[in-house]
């Protein structure tokens, strides 16, 4: 079955897809062709419908996976079945899953305050401040170089973003000051700003941040609800409580579409309550 794995990644870097997606999108893929060799005993193209749904239903039982999950590894069953088997696909056959949707945890400005500020490690700290005060993806953080930093505009350029574009992001003054201490203790680093320890080439993993997130929560005795991307919400929020337009809090975070970017008049204190009902203006109650 390698085969069909390699022709797999093949056909997905030709997408342009950078190595962490290609990565992701081959999660499902191997445990198929697995499942194909040790439990069905055929070869993908002799697969019928019916063994298709079954497998989706066992990698979910297997696996304890939500509907929006399931629909990740739907959609890379269909590029599989497009891309590498060169056979049609019928949605009606393998139709993709409804799901819930649900607001994210947002820490408040106090709550963001008191967690960054009490950070006790310079380079955490640092980098959790960069994502808050610019509205960065960890993803865009871990591979910032030091040439991405404008003093001068006091402006990030941020390269290769989610959706494939280049953008320029807020640099705070404060969060500049933590970087340059942060560039200091380690040792200068010329290319990464927050290069891996032992490898100053490479950027630093975002499984490192997530710990220490993590890590001060429970030092702080708080319920685990932070994440990395829950200080880019409060970036959007924040600006959104403070009177920012959605057009420019949507640039500033590089959303592809506003859409994703009217989720902070939900999340905002006071966005949907500064709405008066309709029951409230009428007389006679």
């Amino acid at each position: 079955m390698q085969h069909y794995l390699d022709s797999y990644k093949q056909m997905v870097s030709l997408r342009g897809l950078t190595d962490h997606t290609l990565k992701s999108y081959a999660t499902y893929i191997r445990a198929y062709l697995d499942y194909l060799e040790n439990i069905l005993g055929k070869q993908p193209e002799d697969v019928t419908w019916q063994e298709l749904r079954d497998f989706v239903l066992f990698i979910q039982a297997r696996r304890s996976l939500a509907d929006r999950t399931v629909n990740t590894c739907i959609s890379q069953l269909r590029f599989f079945t497009l891309y590498v088997l060169h056979k049609p696909w019928d949605p009606y056959q393998l139709p993709s899953r409804k799901f819930d949707s649900y607001l994210p945890f947002v820490p408040t400005k106090q709550e963001t305050q008191v967690f960054i500020s009490s950070i006790p490690d310079l380079k955490p700290k640092a980098m959790v401040s960069l994502i808050y005060s610019a509205g960065l993806r960890i993803g865009e953080v871990c591979h910032l170089k030091c040439s991405d930093i404008d003093r001068k505009s006091m402006c990030i350029h941020v390269a290769r973003s989610k959706n494939r574009s280049d953008r320029y992001a807020i640099l705070s003054p404060k969060a500049l000051s933590l970087l340059e201490d942060c560039w200091r203790s380690c040792g200068r680093p010329g290319s990464y700003l927050f290069p891996q320890k032992s490898r100053l080439d490479k950027p630093i993993r975002p499984s490192y941040l997530s710990r220490h997130i993590h890590a001060h929560e429970v030092r702080l005795g708080w319920k685990h609800r932070l994440t990395c991307h829950s200080f880019r919400h409060a970036f959007g929020t924040h600006l959104y409580e403070s009177g920012t337009d959605l057009l420019t809090i949507k640039a500033l975070l590089g959303h592809k579409s506003l859409n994703s970017t009217t989720i902070y008049v939900q999340l905002a204190n006071g966005g949907i309550g500064k709405a008066v009902s309709p029951f409230d203006t009428l007389e006679g109650f």
